[in-house]
């Protein structure tokens, strides 16, 4: 290994095994010169997938592989994952950043064991009670993130609150902006629109000066771009998600259904495919893939884990990019600033 940035890859969580993540791994240290991998899981069978391709010779130096004793089932309760999995490539890879022999950490595996494993192991932000799951949606403004995706599904005001702060923080470092947008989701943009909880948050988040704070958004304000950065509560948020992937994966089922239907289609298709490269690569889930755990004390993003080798490979940047910016150190120094308890 050199004495770059290190990235702890959770190689055998995901649905594919450790093929694809083995695969992604080499393909990033083709693309990235500056950070390593730590491939973390079942030695054996990760040496078996590296020493099948080619470019591992050239690589050699870059890449590490440590040995796990288990592997974090999908299936796991995260309880169970807690109590017997300590052994796990999941456990193992969020230790290494805890002791500071890597810088972030990328899983495809179980949310629900990673959200428990990265509080035990890792701890949180003070004055941070639950962390986030977030990602950036494809949207006008060149993306929304929307937090929370699930990690909380029941969220009071005051973690919305929270949730805001950190939002804008990931936001400002991924568009580069100096001052990233904030919005609260809602069922209309109108002040007495509403639940209870949503109309505290939005009472708080308005009083707290460090938040560029700009009201209520609506569901199609994530794609119209209103918000830089748009806060939920995990149950409204996965919805979101999930509906937004199955919409994307049922117009490019629809494309792709229209342009083999025939001879003349394909013939078609073969000059206005091309041109409609940029567009449906905005819709496919597999360009966005890589969802941030926010408020851990370390980087972490998890990866779909039926996610392709290109799709794995964006997980990865995701984590390096955050890694290099020492996202965690920004959004604690901003909370303690607010002073939020």
């Amino acid at each position: 290994m050199t004495n770059s940035r290190r990235i702890a890859i959770d190689a055998m969580s995901c649905d594919h095994g450790a093929k694809v993540a083995v695969e992604a791994s080499l393909a990033f240290l083709q693309r990235n010169k500056t950070s390593d991998i730590v491939l973390v899981g079942k030695q054996d069978d990760l040496e078996v997938f590296l020493f099948q391709h080619a470019a591992y010779a050239a690589l050699k130096h870059r890449i590490q592989v440590l040995h796990a004793g288990s592997i974090v089932e999908m299936s796991d309760k995260p309880s169970r994952v807690l109590r017997q999995k300590q052994d796990s490539s999941m456990a193992e890879a969020l230790k290494m950043v805890r002791h500071g022999e890597a810088e972030a950490v990328v899983s495809g595996g179980n949310t629900g064991a990673l959200m428990a494993l990265g509080r035990s192991i890792l701890g949180t932000f003070h004055g941070v009670d639950r962390p986030a799951i977030t990602k950036l949606f494809p949207s006008k403004s060149g993306g929304t993130l929307v937090l929370d995706l699930g990690a909380t599904v029941d969220s009071s005001a005051e973690q919305l609150l929270q949730f805001a702060l950190m939002g804008q923080i990931l936001a400002q470092v991924i568009k580069n902006k100096p001052q990233a947008s904030v919005a609260l989701l809602n069922v209309g943009d109108e002040d007495i629109k509403g639940n209870e909880v949503v109309r505290l948050a939005d009472a708080l988040i308005k009083d707290t000066q460090e938040i560029n704070y700009i009201g209520f958004a609506e569901g199609g304000d994530i794609f119209r771009g209103k918000a830089d950065v748009l806060v939920c509560d995990g149950f409204v948020g996965n919805i979101a998600l999930k509906s937004a992937e199955g919409a994307a994966g049922i117009i490019l089922s629809g494309v792709k259904e229209f342009f083999d239907k025939n001879f003349y289609r394909r013939l078609l298709g073969r000059l206005v495919l091309p041109l409609m490269g940029d567009a449906l690569r905005q819709l496919d889930p597999e360009t966005h893939n890589g969802a941030m755990f926010l408020g851990l004390n370390g980087v972490v993003v998890k990866s779909h884990g039926s996610s392709s080798v290109a799709a794995f490979i964006h997980a990865i940047e995701l984590a390096e990019r955050e890694a290099a910016e020492n996202l965690p150190e920004q959004i604690n120094r901003i909370l303690e600033l607010a002073s939020i308890d």
